[in-house]
């Protein structure tokens, strides 16, 4: 099957990792959450179960209030995670007609070209994702329409809060550097919104990479070519052993 040579650097590691490792928490999260959820709507809700409390005692949670809330934003994470994860696995979608129709060095033209699209766009994606969640964390976006040319003078956002999930206490040391030392009643906006930076940097970090790989030549382009011609020939070779 093809793929394309994965980064071995320490640096590189530690990304795959972070991205894998999130992933996999997030996904868990998220079932958690909604299995929960359910739990407490359909069963703790339901009349036999008033009455077993009667009997035991022991009184259930009525609503999850906040599980919408905290699935959206864990769906919202695993989504830009994952965009990255996809470059690195080169999982994304595209057309290679035109590719396979030209010559083996115009194809590694057009794909040279192709990625510094990619993080010419991831650039810019992330000036824009740090100029929305700064504010939110009580920092300064940055000025300059398209390229950052230093920080603008930025209004402090950092007490907003979420609309349902309640502050953690275990989170409160933060209230003295965010929040002039207010309480937060719901949890800071700039908590969940730091996914916006970090997928951002995250994409960009991986279309240099796959810039790299093609600039080396150790690649031809940003998709994976006929995969499923691949499998079915790896199945077919794996079938011819046995």
């Amino acid at each position: 099957m093809s793929h394309h040579p994965e980064d071995r650097s320490a640096f590189g590691i530690f990304v795959d990792e972070l991205e894998e490792t999130f992933i996999a928490i997030l996904l868990g999260a998220m079932t958690i959450v909604t299995f929960l959820n359910v739990i407490v709507r359909y069963v703790f809700n339901s009349d036999w179960w008033r009455s077993l409390e009667g009997v035991i005692g022991i009184e259930a949670p009525r609503s999850m209030i906040w599980a919408l809330e905290t699935t959206t934003f864990l769906f919202a994470w695993l989504v830009l995670f994952g965009i990255s994860y996809a470059v690195k696995k080169t999982a994304n979608l595209g057309v290679d007609v035109v590719l396979n129709m030209v010559s083996p060095g115009l194809r590694r033209a057009l794909g040279i070209a192709a990625a510094a699209v990619c993080v010419i766009y991831a650039a810019l994606l992330l000036k824009g994702a740090w100029d929305y969640w700064a504010p939110f964390a009580g920092f300064d976006a940055t000025s300059g329409r398209w390229f950052p040319t230093g920080f603008a003078n930025s209004r402090d956002q950092a007490w907003y809060e979420v609309d349902d999930i309640r502050m953690a206490d275990w989170l409160r040391f933060i209230e003295p550097i965010f929040n002039q030392g207010e309480a937060y009643e719901k949890i800071p906006r700039f908590i969940p919104y730091f996914i916006l930076p970090v997928g951002a940097a995250l994409l960009l970090f991986r279309f240099c990479q796959a810039f790299w790989k093609i600039w080396i030549g150790q690649s031809e382009s940003l998709i994976v070519s006929h995969e499923a011609e691949d499998a079915v020939d790896d199945v077919a070779h794996l079938n011819r052993e046995d």
